[in-house]
Formats: C-alpha cells, sequence, structure tokens
C-alpha cells in the first residue's frame, strides 16, 4: 500500500541545516515490524508515523523510530511533527497548545507562528527528571571518546546521567576544540557504556559568544553514530543544568548549538522552571523547516 510523507529540517530554520525528520502523517494500517522496516529503508535519525489519539486530550498519537529501534519520547521528532500539523492544517491556525501521545505519557507542545505560518515549537517533557547512577571512571569514559582524561570536566562539571524519558550521560569536555576531536571507540562504548543505565553519551562544552553549550550526541545502542539535534537529550541536559542551579526559584534559560561538526547546524532552546527547591518543568523548542514530500509503496509482508 502507498504511504505519503514529509521530509523537515528540525531545530533549525533554514533547509539542509538541523536534523533531518520524515513524518508519516497517517500511519494507520502499519505494523510494529513495517514501521521499522521503514525508518530503518529511510535511514533517518528518527521517523514518526502519526495517528489518532487515543485519549480525550490527545491531538495525536506518535510513534517514533530509529533504523534500529522505536523510542518511548525524542524532541526533533516531537517538534518537527508540531510543525508539520500547523503546517497542512491538521492543526488549526487559532490552535497554540496540542498533546501529543507518545509512549512516555503526553507531552505538551505550544505551537508558534509567523503571521500564520508555523515556525517554531517547544515542548513540555512529560516525564519529570530522573538521575541516574554515577558514571563510569573518567579514564574509562576518556578512552570511550578518544581524547585524554585531561580533556574531561570533574568538579561541579562532572559526568552525570539523567533523563527525561530517555537516559543520557552527560559527558562536560574542556574546550570546543576537544569536541571537535571527539572519536568515538565502538568496542570501548560496549565495554564501558553498552550495558549501563545512561549508554547514550551527550557531550558538551562551553559555547562560541552567544551560545551557551556545544553539544554532541552519539548513541550506538539507538543504531545512530552522531546525530545533529537531539531534543530528548536537550531534556536531561536541562535537567541536570538546572540541579546545579542550587534550587533557586526562577525560569532558567539556555541556549544550545549541535550538529557543527556534521555541517548540519542546530540551535535548541532549553528551559527549566524551579518552585520551592524542585524542577517543576522542562521545556526544549526549536525552529522547523519543511523540505519536501513523497510516498513509499509498503508491502504487507516485510519478513526477511
Amino acid at each position: 500500500m502507498r504511504y505519503s510523507y514529509h521530509l523537515l529540517d528540525v531545530f533549525t530554520d533554514r533547509v539542509f541545516g538541523g536534523n533531518p525528520l520524515a513524518v508519516f502523517p497517517d500511519g494507520q494500517g502499519l505494523s510494529t515490524e513495517q514501521m521499522q522496516r521503514v525508518a530503518a529503508e529511510l535511514n533517518l535519525s528518527e521517523t514518526v508515523f502519526v495517528l489518532p489519539p487515543e485519549t480525550q486530550a490527545g491531538t495525536r498519537k506518535l510513534r517514533i523510530f530509529t533504523p534500529a529501534v522505536e523510542l518511548p519520547f525524542a524532541g526533533h521528532p516531537t517538534v518537527g511533527t508540531a510543525v508539520l500539523l500547523a503546517e497542512t492544517g491538521a492543526v488549526p491556525e487559532h490552535v497554540e497548545h496540542i498533546v501529543l501521545e507518545e509512549t512516555v505519557g503526553p507531552v505538551a507542545v505550544r505551537i508558534a507562528r509567523e503571521p500564520g505560518q508555523p515556525t517554531f515549537a517547544q515542548l513540555t517533557a512529560a516525564q519529570a527528571p530522573e538521575f541516574g547512577p554515577p558514571p563510569p571512571a573518567p579514564a574509562d569514559l576518556a578512552r570511550v571518546i578518544g581524547l585524554d582524561e585531561s580533556d574531561l570536566l570533574d568538579s561541579d562539571w562532572a559526568p552525570a546521567a539523567a533523563s527525561c524519558g530517555v537516559p543520557f550521560l552527560i559527558l562536560p569536555v574542556r574546550s570546543l576544540e576537544a569536541l571537535a576531536g571527539v572519536r568515538m571507540d565502538q568496542s570501548a562504548w560496549e565495554r564501558v557504556l553498552g550495558d549501563t543505565w545512561a549508554p547514550h553519551l551527550y557531550i558538551i562544552a562551553p559555547g562560541a559568544p552567544g551560545v551557551d553549550l556545544r553539544a554532541r550526541m552519539f548513541a550506538p545502542a539507538m543504531g545512530l553514530g552522531e546525530d545533529p539535534a537531539t531534543g530528548a537529550a536537550a531534556t536531561a541536559l536541562a535537567a541536570h543544568l538546572a540541579r546545579r542551579e542550587n534550587g533557586v526559584a526562577t525560569t532558567h534559560r539556555w541556549t544550545v548549538e549541535q550538529g557543527v561538526e556534521m555541517g548540519r547546524p542546530s540551535t535548541l532552546y532549553l528551559e527549566a522552571d524551579v518552585e520551592a527547591g524542585s524542577i517543576s518543568a522542562i521545556r526544549v523548542g526549536g525552529s522547523a523547516v519543511l523540505v519536501g514530500k513523497g510516498w513509499m509503496e509498503i508491502p504487507s509482508d516485510v519478513s526477511a
């Protein structure tokens, strides 16, 4: 059967930047196996299949796949799908707030428009922040990313594991030069991180002027090499950064760039609300642009 899909670039305001995304606006009738095979065929970081909502509060249900696995939550598919639903009229122009049902739970999304044109979406993490066990030794982590142990930060910026639905190990390095020099060692990753609570790496460094941080993300466990923009990792990072603010009650904001080393510059806007010493909300937003659309003939029998 023939299914249509759209291509978007997410966490950017221009074509050929950000993170590419495929969205099938009507995934009804497809099995889990078919969806997974389609995602593997397209070989993008994520592919989204949009389904009718299962709750009265939901706008749509999303199923999100990397080339290798289904994800309970992902940021750039959520942001990109929200912009697409507004762009195609599936979300009326007067509607600013929608709810996208994902495996992690209902994800609230705010859509912003510039003279009627949807250009930006901001998600609120459905799952409260969770912080994982202590990470492996710095020397082992340095081997995983091909750097010297002296390139890693410590003290207040020591590595830490966090999650708002998908766990990431946040690994700070000293400089943009160190970040650019990261080279993943697959065998070291399997040995050091493969079976840990947070096997996915979000490596951060102090940003260039006007940007708080620059990041790179590697997720071999998801079937991904490097990802140019990762909203789920950004929610984990926002939780980690908010925890470092020592309970100061306000809305904390950070700007993160990612994908620069891949030639796909991306910008992610992070927010964390802190009230009474606790993190009450995590938000990640960014722009998205429609690149194109097409169709795929998906056979009913996708067995190997």
